[in-house]
């Protein structure tokens, strides 16, 4: 969390209040913001929601020192008009598909930061990349950034046309991960284990890689080496898999970031 001083001064809006946004919420209170800062609009708030002590669906402060964006797109011309009488404000978005440039349309002369988080968001192990419009000043950059990390780690691009690929890459990341253990556990049900054993087998091996990933400072190049022992098991294995991953996946990401970009308009 950045210094919280002047958010919990000024007040922070919240306009939805989902998976994503209570996961962000629940950092932001966990690192010491007075749940009184908070105003959050929300049109079914959850009933943890309502037991946080946020102010909910009233008034909100004229000047805040953040507004953050978390509503679905199709839900976001309705949205933003409830936002357009905020001033001296830095914008925050985490709304997939929606550029820069439809916000300053609908807003004005903003200050913003766009946002793709994952869903491992959710459970504090998310990636977020962030990037600034032109009025955007570093400080506002630094205070995105504290506010996002509370949902994992953040990165910085230099562009927004990379937000596309990020979308294809971390966005939409997780999906592949997760099919990855479903093939993985059809594998084992293939050489006889219990599709129940199978399924256990594929997410723990999964898990426990992005635990070592996470806790050891190795290069996953280096990991992979660590566990592949010459003309064993593991080699095997691998002259079949990895002539073909890399080319699959740079294929499913580049089909991914296309969409996002069709979707961008």
């Amino acid at each position: 969390m950045p210094d919280i001083g002047a958010v919990a001064e000024r007040g922070l809006v919240l306009l939805g209040c989902g998976k994503m946004g209570s996961a962000m919420l629940a950092g932001w209170l966990d690192g010491g913001l007075p749940a009184s800062a908070v105003h959050v609009l929300d049109p079914a708030p959850s009933e943890w929601l309502r037991g946080t002590g946020v102010a909910l669906n009233g008034a909100l402060p004229p000047a805040p020192a953040v507004t953050l964006i978390a509503v679905k797109p199709q839900m976001m011309g309705e949205a933003l008009s409830a936002l357009r009488g905020l001033s001296d404000t830095l914008f925050v978005t985490v709304a997939a598909g929606t550029p820069i440039a439809a916000y300053e349309a609908a807003l004005g002369d903003i200050r913003l930061v766009r946002a793709m988080p994952n869903t491992p968001a959710a459970v504090g192990h998310g990636i977020t990349a962030i990037v600034g419009n032109g009025a955007a000043t570093a400080a506002d950059l630094d205070l995105a950034e504290g506010l996002l990390s509370a949902v994992g780690d953040v990165v910085r691009l230099d562009r927004e046309d990379q937000m596309d690929a990020v979308t294809g890459l971390s966005g939409s990341g997780p999906a592949y991960v997760f099919h990855m253990v479903e093939a993985m556990a059809a594998a084992g049900e293939a050489r006889g284990l219990a599709p129940a054993l199978a399924m256990r087998l594929a997410r723990a091996t999964v898990a426990g890689a992005g635990a070592l990933l996470d806790g050891l400072e190795e290069s996953a190049e280096r990991l992979r080496v660590n566990v592949t022992s010459p003309n064993g098991t593991t080699q095997a294995g691998l002259e079949v898999l990895m002539p073909e991953l890399t080319g699959l996946m740079t294929r499913t990401v580049d089909a991914a970031a296309r969409r996002s970009e069709e979707l961008r308009g």
